[in-house]
């Protein structure tokens, strides 16, 4: 694995397990974009109050997590990976800001709490979603998330990518319209891959960037993570349907009272459920290659489709 004797070591995994792991990490994680995001005087200081409002709000931090756990097969230094990490954590905040807002989704909850257009209004909602957006990149950019420019202009790449129209814009594009009834199961996981997956497929590839991996093991991370995208979405489905606003933190149904297609709807709650566990079964098996130091991310493929919220 290319260059890790050159290398610092990263941040190790937890041995209390994955519970312990994503604690530690988050809570790295909302330190860093704390750092990241300091409060600003004058008029300018609310979109700044809005951005960390959203990106201090609590999460799973799943993401990040996996930037990390991708990033510690290549030993590569905990302190990139977690810049890595919070840019992408910045992206997804932004993306949820405009997906709550009453053009969109129309969500008054988010971890427990008021959506940002609630607690501030809709323009300045809009503008910390902007601002969340571009400081991603420009965390991605300074020299600090690598010393080499290649590496920071591939990292920059891949996200714009995954976040634009051909990936996260595109899903919440085909989301919106009016064909997104009437989609099959082929469409449901095009969506699928590109609303939700495309940043898990950053977050997999961006520590086999950050390592400067070779092919096969960065297109390993890739298959990972198209399979854990698709299982996470399934998972979502499922805690639509069972589970309730207080437990998720957020409303529930809201797909089932638009009409609009999903996995649950398609296969029905167990062979859902089944289809999940296969996409976890797969997800492993592509980390064959990574022996034990992949650990985590094989209990983490487990958690996606076992989590309560």
């Amino acid at each position: 694995m290319s260059n890790s004797q050159a290398r610092t070591r990263s941040l190790p995994p937890e041995g209390g397990g994955l519970q312990e792991a994503l604690k530690a990490r988050a809570e790295a994680v909302t330190g860093l974009l704390d750092r990241l995001l300091p409060p600003a005087a004058g008029p300018r200081g609310t979109v700044v109050e809005a951005m960390r409002y959203a990106a201090l709000g609590g999460g799973k931090r799943l993401r990040p997590f996996l930037v990390c756990e991708t990033a510690r097969l290549f030993d590569v230094p905990g302190e990139q990976a977690l810049r890595a990490g919070a840019a992408l954590e910045m992206v997804h905040c932004y993306s949820l800001i405009h997906d709550d807002l009453p053009a969109m989704d129309d969500s008054d909850l988010r971890h427990g709490k008021p959506t940002a257009h609630l607690a501030f209004d809709e323009a300045i909602a809009i503008l910390a979603g902007d601002g969340l957006l571009t400081e991603a990149f420009t965390v991605l950019s300074d020299p600090r998330t690598h010393e080499k420019a290649e590496v920071r202009c591939d990292l920059v790449a891949r996200l714009a990518a995954a976040a634009g129209a051909a990936g996260m814009v595109g899903g919440q594009m085909i989301d919106i319209s009016p064909q997104r009834g009437s989609l099959d199961l082929a469409g449901i996981s095009e969506l699928q891959s590109l609303k939700t997956g495309a940043l898990i497929r950053f977050a997999c590839e961006a520590g086999a960037i950050l390592g400067e991996a070779g092919a096969g093991e960065r297109q390993a991370l890739v298959a990972y993570a198209e399979d854990l995208g698709l299982a996470f979405q399934i998972a979502d489905d499922l805690l639509d349907e069972e589970s309730t606003p207080e437990a998720l933190g957020k409303p529930t149904g809201q797909d089932a009272d638009l009409g609009k297609a999903t996995f649950v709807g398609q296969l029905g709650v167990e062979k859902a459920r089944e289809k999940a566990r296969e996409l976890v079964h797969s997800a492993c098996a592509r980390l064959d290659l990574f022996g034990q130091k992949s650990d985590l991310l094989r209990q983490a493929a487990d958690f996606v489709v076992s989590r309560r919220s």
